[in-house]
């Protein structure tokens, strides 16, 4: 639906941001401390690092320059002068900052983030195979990998794990682009295995805390036996917990900013209350991304230190 299509974007428009931010810090002074153990060795130093190094070696060139005019070693003494550093102006520090971008650090590679990318090559393949094979077998798959009461009853670990291989909508969906861009961003800041416990935790907990209430609710009489076999699966709510973990290592600013625009967004479609299961969901998966800060933000830390 449109509504939820601009809620994915503001989550894939949070990751992209996320990510230009650590590209942006990702070679300066203070480094480490923006982007975590999951970053590629090969981020280079920023434009911070190498005007230091130009202003040393013309400092190096202006100190040899005199040392040559006043004739060498053994010439006598010569007057110890000291080159002024010459003055960078913002436009130039800009200009050089924004050479110093990497935009294709905003997409996962199989080094510097693993689990991302291995996690993408497996939703780009069954999105094929749903887009191609017959719907019957489609319907039929997504039928055995939902999470509804009925299958978390019977197989809860064999349901929680499929029904995270797909992606509503396929592999055009907004889903899958906020995929990419907010695991990409959180797994180079945080590493491949905080990034898939953050979406692991978030997706487990958000679609246990949905379907428990409906089975209590059958049990009790408020909802129909049918409610025990309703369709659910994808990779939504890992995403909205992924987003919220990923603003706890941004910029302050920014961080606030993530939270704000998407929250709202999230409340609004559960006022609009077309989905009500699904979009407590997505609340409460974000609840549990900020929830894991205090530890993403101790290993940050660590690793810059």
């Amino acid at each position: 639906m449109p509504r939820q299509r601009r809620v994915v974007a503001a989550g894939a428009l949070a990751g992209a941001v996320g990510g230009l931010e650590g590209v942006a810090s990702g070679g300066g002074a203070g480094a480490g401390a923006a982007v975590g153990p999951g970053a590629d060795s090969a981020s280079g130093s920023g434009w911070g690092s190498g005007s230091l190094g130009a202003g040393s070696a013309a400092v190096g060139l202006a100190e040899a320059g005199l040392a040559v005019a006043g004739g060498g070693p053994g010439s006598g003494p010569v007057a110890s002068v000291t080159a002024p550093a010459a003055p960078v102006s913002l436009g130039a520090a800009a200009l050089a900052g924004i050479r110093g971008l990497r935009p294709w650090r905003l997409l996962p590679t199989p080094t510097g983030t693993p689990f991302t990318f291995c996690y993408a090559v497996v939703l780009l393949v069954t999105s094929v195979v749903a887009e191609h094979a017959d719907p019957s077998v489609i319907s039929s798959m997504h039928q055995g990998s939902s999470t509804d009461v009925a299958h978390l009853a019977d197989r809860p670990v064999f349901v929680l794990v499929a029904s995270a291989l797909w992606i509503a909508g396929g592999i055009a969906s907004p889903y899958a682009i906020g995929f990419l861009f907010v695991l990409t961003a959180l797994e180079r800041r945080v590493g491949a295995l905080r990034a898939a416990a953050v979406f692991v935790l978030g997706h487990v907990v958000a679609t246990l805390a949905t379907e428990i209430p409906v089975g209590l609710s059958v049990l009790v009489g408020h909802l129909p036996g049918t409610s025990l076999h309703r369709l659910d699966y994808g990779i939504s709510f890992g995403v909205a917990a992924s987003v919220g973990a990923l603003a706890g290592v941004l910029a302050p600013w920014l961080r606030w900013a993530v939270l704000a625009g998407f929250g709202w967004m999230l409340v609004e479609d559960l006022i609009a209350f077309t989905d009500p299961m699904t979009n407590w969901g997505h609340l409460l998966a974000l609840t549990v991304g900020v929830a894991t800060w205090p530890l993403l933000r101790g290993d940050v830390g660590r690793a810059a230190a």
